[in-house]
């Protein structure tokens, strides 16, 4: 997916004003493939049962590996999560990463000027900001008891290409015995690191909940778009 949007940021005493950003919602889009705006996978679950705070993680980038060129956060790169509040699958909130200098720097949660495919970096509304994590992981905790970090992770996908790549090959003796066992399977990205941000808040800062999921559990509405400076 391909979007267009223009945003307006003020941070620190950068001023960037109508910038045109191509926006996408995951790593096979053909806006973003294979560049720092990849979103390689989004989790939004509780800490722990029945935990009054969400946890929210965006993987951005995948095969992270210290040859390769991909190995920090793009400064030109917006990361939003959306929130749906209402059950209308129309974002009321949302939360903004963008990095600056080494930090990432965090807005929201909050009203977004508008909805859709235009977004503004929500400057008035800070929520906090943390040191980005080399080898050792920095987490800062906010004095609202919101907790953040940036920084490489080991990629939490699971998967045995080569096997995949055998099983789907048109020569049907390629893979007789189809996918292997866990403990014969080989992890394919193994090694490879995300570059992950994270951020766990209170419900208190979201409002309550009002979609369903399939266990009978209410739960937010969210999704996670990324936006490139053009």
């Amino acid at each position: 997916m391909k979007k267009t949007t223009n945003y307006a940021m003020v941070l620190g005493a950068l001023l960037v004003t109508a910038i045109i950003l191509v926006a996408a919602d995951h790593i096979d889009a053909p806006g973003s493939m294979g560049t720092t705006a990849d979103i390689a996978d989004y989790f939004a679950f509780e800490p722990t049962t029945g935990s009054d705070n969400t946890t929210f993680i965006v993987d951005l980038q995948s095969d992270v590996l210290p040859d390769l060129a991909f190995g920090t956060f793009d400064e030109d790169v917006l990361t939003e999560i959306n929130i749906d509040v209402d059950g209308d699958l129309v974002e009321d909130l949302v939360i903004q990463a963008i990095p600056r200098d080494g930090t990432m720097y965090f807005f929201g949660p909050v009203a977004p000027s508008q909805t859709g495919l235009s977004s503004s970096v929500l400057t008035n509304s800070p929520l906090g900001n943390v040191e980005i994590s080399g080898s050792t992981a920095i987490v800062e905790t906010t004095a609202n008891n919101v907790k953040l970090f940036a920084g490489p992770r080991q990629d939490p996908f699971f998967f045995d290409f080569f096997q995949f790549n055998a099983v789907i090959s048109p020569e049907l003796d390629s893979a007789p015995g189809g996918f292997l066992p866990p403990d014969e399977a080989t992890d394919t990205f193994d090694g490879a690191n995300t570059l992950s941000i994270a951020i766990e808040l209170p419900n208190s800062l979201l409002g309550a909940p009002t979609a369903t999921n399939a266990l009978g559990l209410n739960v937010y509405n969210t999704w996670v778009t990324t936006n490139r400076k053009q």
